[in-house]
């Protein structure tokens, strides 16, 4: 009997290891948002003593490592939960794939995951650029000695030999590659390109912690990127190629370039393609809200959305000590639950719910809390070189008007007499021409970047730095 009975227990231990083998390790899918449209999406799955945890991966997005605040599987039927994005999934383990349905924001899309690579078309990208180009590339590396770390990227001159002005470009928010590979365009890839060929030097880099960059891209903030481009300058100044050093950047790109232009006088012009004006406590509301009307969401969700936002950032931006920021956040869900009660699933208590929201919003960390706090008009009333601030007026993201009036201003209230602000008809946030702006959109666009803005960007630089 006792050896029947310990047989019976080594196989139900058995079939619960092979079935928690069977759902541990990184699941692939493709989202098939429109019919031109899919998207790729990874789920990757640990186990814990508690259970299950996973992050969730959109790498046509260029975002990694999202985290889910919810993993089980039970009876052969995984669910995660990623109330941040208002996203769900439930699926059946069938024959070594995960049958079932992704919905976000109400919409139900059906997803199948397996173990293996998924394979979705790759569409049209007519201006990336295609080897052998007609000028000089280099592969380089430097160091950031501040952050003890190496940066690596690639620089191109018009000519092997010669001397020429030189752009550093700077990402936006998220950890990108020298190219900016993101939804399938390479849209730093298309600008360099455009550049060298057009006479300008081109300094693009690995984010730190992406690619053949080292250090650390989760705990970063922008004012340690701001640094990472500092030493790029530091670089570029040991080049005999190189005479004027400016900078061109990207969305948060463009928050960055002013931080290193107003405490770096080698800075001789910067292009803030997209940048911010106003504070992300302001931004981020403002961009919750339109992105929202565009997709469809209801006008009570995006009222109800518009309200936490902007309590809980103000928490965020009116507190420097994390202990407090924390401690507000958890006190204001724990009241919310008051007047919402329906906000919370009903299997987890109050307590940890409100514990929850609050660590939901305090990631990445400690870049929320200086995105959300940091007033761009602070370095702007600082910066003296020329300055080139354009933005498209179908922007989500980064709404037109009241960011490039904001920079404006700025710039001007700080003295800065070289001042060139442009706002472009029918361009989205990645400067695709575009009818609504909708960055669901930004993959199913051919064009990668605005050929208008290509030239007017190009003009301007040889104008401030004695070009043809």
């Amino acid at each position: 009997m006792k050896k029947l009975l310990i047989t019976i227990l080594t196989i139900i231990f058995s079939s619960v290891l092979v079935c928690a083998q069977d759902i541990v390790g990184s699941w692939n899918g493709a989202l098939k948002i429109t019919d031109k449209m899919q998207l790729r999406i990874v789920i990757n799955i640990s186990q814990t003593e508690n259970g299950y945890k996973s992050t969730l991966d959109s790498p046509d997005q260029g975002a990694k490592g999202i985290p889910v605040n919810k993993t089980t599987f039970n009876d052969g039927i995984l669910k995660f939960e990623v109330p941040a994005g208002r996203i769900e999934y439930t699926g059946t383990l069938k024959d070594d794939k995960i049958v079932g349905t992704f919905t976000q924001n109400q919409k139900d899309f059906p997803l199948e995951l397996v173990k293996g690579d998924v394979v979705i078309e790759v569409p049209k990208r007519p201006q990336e650029p295609q080897k052998p180009f007609p000028y000089y590339s280099e592969d380089v590396t430097f160091s950031n000695p501040t952050a003890n770390i190496t940066l690596a990227g690639t620089l191109t001159l018009p000519q092997k030999e010669g001397v020429f002005p030189v752009a550093i470009l700077i990402s936006g928010s998220g950890p990108q590659n020298r190219d900016v590979d993101l939804f399938n365009h390479k849209s730093f890839l298309v600008i360099s390109d455009y550049l060298t060929r057009n006479g300008i030097a081109v300094l693009r880099c690995d984010d730190r912690g992406v690619g053949q960059s080292k250090g650390n891209f989760r705990t970063a903030t922008s004012f340690d990127f701001a640094s990472d481009v500092e030493s790029a300058v530091a670089y570029l100044k040991t080049r005999k190629e190189i005479k004027q050093i400016g900078l061109i950047g990207h969305s948060e790109g463009g928050l960055i370039a002013p931080i290193v232009a107003a405490r770096n006088k080698d800075v001789a012009f910067i292009v803030m393609l997209a940048g911010t004006g106003i504070s992300g406590q302001k931004l981020l509301p403002i961009q919750q809200e339109l992105i929202s009307r565009v997709t469809g969401v209801s006008e009570t969700d995006i009222a109800t959305t518009k309200e936490l936002s902007e309590a809980t950032f103000k928490i965020i931006a009116e507190n420097d000590d994390d202990e407090k920021i924390k401690t507000g956040l958890t006190e204001y869900f724990a009241n919310r639950l008051k007047t919402h009660p329906d906000e919370k699933p009903k299997d987890i208590s109050d307590e940890a719910y409100a514990s929850a929201k609050a660590k939901e919003l305090m990631n990445p960390w400690p870049w929320m809390k200086v995105f959300l706090q940091y007033d761009p008009a602070t370095s702007l009333a600082k910066v003296k070189c020329p300055v080139l601030a354009v933005n498209g007026d179908k922007d989500l993201q980064v709404p037109a008007d009241i960011n490039l009036s904001t920079i404006e201003k700025a710039l001007k209230q700080g003295g800065n007499k070289d001042v060139t602000i442009k706002t472009y008809k029918n361009l989205n946030h990645m400067f695709q021409e575009s009818d609504t702006g909708n960055p669901a959109d930004y993959r199913t666009i051919e064009q990668t970047f605005s050929p208008l803005v290509l030239e007017d960007m190009s003009k301007w630089i040889k104008s401030k730095t004695g070009g043809k």
